[in-house]
């Protein structure tokens, strides 16, 4: 039980990484807010979860709206007690739209949803967290798009690198002087998730670009959960301001 008595908030947990992380801290004894979009989905997996005897509340939120984001919070503490675990990891894709076909709607909703709703869910926890005299964990589930520049279209790497920005700044600023605040990104590659039927009609120039990078395995979604169950629990307890690759060694080639 890596997790027990923590209260953990993971978003986009109504499938894919987001349910297989959510599922996995419930198992190991966190108290887990799901937040997600889709309300069917996220009872399903509360379902699942209570059906193992674990704790967990689901809460439909649209990351791209500061009011929910404020609102899952809050819910954390009104219904837990505390925020010891933020995942942000609610994400969509771009269908590799290079910039010079980007529309001011695609670029504006991939920054909403990608990076400033986890800047506003990273500062609502923070404001809890730095009062708690154990502090508390940041998770910001990022992209090998965050670190390179052909494995997504330019909103999407834009929104990814900057999610890698903000979580080092984040770990420099509220590590154990200003907080006792751990703050890491997953940076994953290709993973089995809901988000690959977004790319509805991928750019030719764009899809060709990330053509050329080569491809691994496609992974598990637990896969990547077991690595944000690493950075939550205190096993990692002297990791700040990282970037774990987890890509099955595909920006290895």
């Amino acid at each position: 039980m890596k997790l027990q008595g923590k209260v953990a908030i993971v978003t986009g947990a109504g499938s894919g990484m987001g349910k297989a992380i959510a599922t996995l801290y419930a198992q190991e004894g966190a108290k887990v807010i799901l937040a997600d979009i889709n309300q069917p989905h996220v009872d399903a997996v509360v379902s699942e979860i209570k059906a193992q005897r674990c704790e967990a509340t689901g809460i439909v939120v649209n990351v791209a709206q500061k009011e929910d984001v404020e609102h899952m919070i809050q819910t954390a503490v009104s219904t837990y007690g505390s925020v010891d675990i933020l995942v942000n990891n609610a994400g969509v894709l771009d269908n590799f739209t290079p910039v010079g076909d980007m529309s001011d709607e695609l670029w504006d909703r991939l920054l909403q949803i990608n990076l400033t709703g986890p800047f506003q869910a990273c500062r609502a926890a923070i404001n809890i967290m730095k009062d708690q005299e154990h502090g508390g964990v940041i998770i910001n589930n990022a992209s090998v798009g965050g670190l390179f520049g052909a494995r997504g279209g330019a909103a999407y790497v834009a929104s990814k690198h900057g999610l890698v920005g903000l979580t080092k700044n984040i770990a420099t600023t509220y590590g154990r002087e200003g907080g006792n605040i751990r703050a890491n990104a997953i940076a994953p590659g290709g993973v089995q998730t809901n988000i690959q039927s977004t790319i509805t009609a991928p750019h030719p120039l764009g899809a060709a670009a990330i053509g050329d990078t080569g491809r691994a395995r496609t992974a598990d979604p637990m896969e990547i959960a077991r690595v944000a169950l690493f950075l939550a629990s205190d096993d990692s307890s002297f990791i700040n301001g990282q970037v774990i690759v987890a890509d099955g060694g595909w920006t290895a080639r």
